[in-house]
């Protein structure tokens, strides 16, 4: 554990930065900084959270924020799924716990990490995932304390905080050429559904269902010419 959490460190650093913008963007929307912890350490999924906060800010309904948050959150059926050899033999509290604070950060680094040394285990996910979890609650609270005092953050243009995070976030997941064609699809009809005057919610469970089909039969077919 102690591993873990000592080699989390500079992706942590960059959660915090990234958990102190969302904190103070969902201060201007009227969350109050409990809320924002609230939702930070129970439902710790930074991507869902902006969004959920974004679509609460064009006035939303609750329903709306929820199939954008679980659209974006589809990810972790495969993220859980990978850990599953990591998992077996550990009580289910605890696998339920690991599962909760497992983020993309210390998902990839103890998968990573784990490659180099199989001792690397369930110890190494929870440790990294504590001070993920702690760092990012710790972070949006002071964010969101801190944007409650400030004057609209638009005018200083950190409204557009929201688009650059994601805007990173994509760039850390491409993987070259070879995905365009997901990628393309769920970018196409994200934006058709925007035109039509759709939710955004609906924009994003569009693209992200359009996008797992059209990787998946980019895949068999890769598979097939292999």
């Amino acid at each position: 554990m102690k591993h873990g959490a000592i080699t989390i460190l500079p992706l942590a650093l960059g959660a915090a930065v990234y958990g102190f913008a969302f904190g103070l963007l969902a201060a201007q929307v009227g969350f109050p900084w409990w809320g924002v912890g609230f939702m930070s350490a129970f439902v710790h999924a930074g991507s869902s959270q902006i969004v959920a906060v974004e679509q609460f800010s064009y006035g939303s309904a609750v329903i709306g924020a929820v199939f954008a948050g679980a659209a974006l959150n589809l990810r972790y059926i495969g993220i859980v799924a990978s850990l599953s050899e990591i998992l077996k033999d550990v009580p289910l509290s605890l696998k339920l716990f690991a599962i909760h604070i497992t983020g993309d950060e210390n998902w990839a680094l103890t998968m990573a990490e784990r490659a180099k040394s199989p001792d690397i285990g369930v110890k190494f996910l929870v440790g990294s995932g504590l001070v993920m979890i702690f760092v990012w609650t710790s972070s949006t609270i002071l964010g969101a304390a801190i944007g409650s005092i400030l004057p609209d953050l638009e005018q200083f243009g950190l409204g557009f905080a929201f688009t650059a995070a994601f805007i990173a976030m994509a760039r850390g997941l491409w993987k070259g050429a070879a995905h365009l064609m997901p990628w393309a699809g769920a970018f196409i009809s994200t934006m058709v559904v925007v035109m039509l005057g759709m939710p955004k919610a609906y924009a994003i469970v569009a693209g992200a269902t359009v996008g797992l089909i059209l990787s998946y039969l980019t895949r068999s077919r890769r598979g097939n010419l292999v």
